[in-house]
């Protein structure tokens, strides 16, 4: 196997798995998944070239239950952390981990860790909870999640010393590219103290900017809320003279809920990613698409993600507490450019802006969204048991795989101008280039 793609772990699984006494192995044998079962990194296949042998060595390992398990469940300790913005599903995570390791490895002693990666640092005074399947019992009917959550970098060290401290055999983290990245120094600070921590990445980005993973969790969700912010904004805009319904979605690097929501809308006549720049003034520019689609059908509605249209600002906006770009706001220069253009041309209009962000990320999951994460949860105490560390849990090609951590952080998912999905976008919507 490609050295990038192998999964590191803390040596030969000695102890038996409590599945084996649920997947029996005369009935069940073929549910359990061998270390050497993978899935191919790249299925395409190009008929104007020769066709080799599948290239094999680039799997990613498959995740599952396996016979011989690390870690003996009645002496492991488990610790669980949220980080980053919120996302839907991230209570219904927590409570599949905490169900799984409980009911069906028998480990007790599980920790929630407060306000992401601050519940390890003694400065912060955050309280560590004791989780239990009655503590986690409704949890998932809520938005939001109810370890708390945070931004910012912390002390891999001191977070280290507090795993130590208490015992952490697993270390469950839930967050996007700066939570996974941190993941990773962590498990760096392990690895130079000979320590024996797993730590086992669940990707949680609302905006489905993790690579090799083919939908993040809270996505379907998110896309589908933003659906109904888009149906208001139709109704706005056919109901006043040259009505424009203007949307900003979240996207800051990857415009993936912009294009399925317009998609799933099927009434959206402008989509603006970060990926494809566009320009407002000149004869091919937005602002004249917007004058020539009122003249023909009185109304349009546009779709901007949050990270559109950077180029049309000069300066820098500075970073976030993680470190983060902070972002200009598209939605704001957009109604207030519109609304000058057309005064400039004294045509009427009717625009009406909406703004849905906050409102989409904290709601609870769709049903298909919690079956997702429970899966993923599965997957990654499945991993975690057996002693697995430096990964995280992804679906790719439709199949759960173990992911290296630092693959996963080493580029950001993003909308190809050349894809299926974005030429699907321009054939609904009819839009041009917007470029001069």
């Amino acid at each position: 196997m490609d050295s990038k793609l192998e999964i590191k772990n803390f040596g030969q699984c000695k102890v038996d798995s409590p599945l084996c006494k649920i997947l029996s192995n005369d009935i069940k044998s073929e549910m359990f998944v061998e270390d050497g079962d993978g899935v191919l990194l790249d299925i395409m296949v190009d008929k104007s070239k020769l066709l080799p042998a599948p290239d094999t060595t680039k799997l990613l390992e498959l995740a599952g239950p396996r016979r011989k398990i690390f870690f003996d469940p009645s002496k492991t300790r488990c610790g669980i952390v949220t980080c980053g913005g919120l996302c839907p599903g991230l209570n219904d995570v927590i409570r599949a981990l905490v169900r799984q390791l409980w009911f069906v490895y028998g480990v007790k002693r599980i920790y929630g860790f407060q306000y992401g990666y601050q519940g390890f640092i003694p400065k912060y005074g955050h309280d560590v909870l004791d989780l239990t399947p009655e503590s986690v019992d409704n949890i998932h009917e809520i938005g939001g999640t109810v370890l708390g959550s945070s931004r910012g970098g912390q002390c891999h060290a001191e977070i280290v010393d507090c795993l130590e401290r208490m015992g952490i055999n697993i270390l469950f983290i839930i967050g996007g590219d700066g939570t996974l990245k941190g993941g990773l120094s962590i498990c760096s600070e392990i690895a130079q103290r000979g320590s024996r921590i797993s730590v086992i990445g669940i990707p949680k980005t609302i905006d489905n900017d993790i690579m090799y993973v083919d939908e993040s969790f809270g996505f379907e969700t998110a896309y589908s809320k933003a659906v109904e912010a888009l149906r208001d904004a139709h109704a706005e805009a056919k109901g006043g003279p040259n009505g424009i319904g203007l949307v900003k979605l979240m996207g800051r690097h990857s415009g993936f809920i912009a294009c399925h929501a317009a998609l799933a809308m099927n009434d959206v006549n402008i989509v603006l990613i970060p990926e494809v720049p566009f320009d407002l003034e000149g004869e091919h520019g937005l602002l004249e698409h917007l004058r020539e689609r009122l003249a023909r059908r009185h109304h349009v509605v546009i779709a901007v993600a949050e990270g559109a249209g950077q180029e049309l600002f000069s300066g820098e906006s500075g970073t976030d507490a993680s470190g983060n770009q902070k972002l200009n706001d598209i939605g704001i220069l957009l109604k207030d450019r519109i609304a000058d253009y057309f005064k400039k041309l004294s045509i009427e209009t009717t625009l009406k802006y909406i703004d849905p962000s906050y409102m989409i990320r904290s709601v609870p999951a769709s049903p298909q969204d919690s079956i997702y994460c429970m899966r993923l949860a599965h997957n990654a105490v499945h991993a975690g048991i057996c002693g697995k560390t430096e990964m995280i849990i992804g679906r790719w090609h439709g199949q759960y795989v173990h992911v290296p951590l630092g693959m996963c952080t080493s580029e950001r998912k993003r909308v190809h101008p050349e894809s299926e999905l974005w030429r699907s976008v321009i054939e609904t919507s009819g839009q041009t280039s917007f470029r001069k």
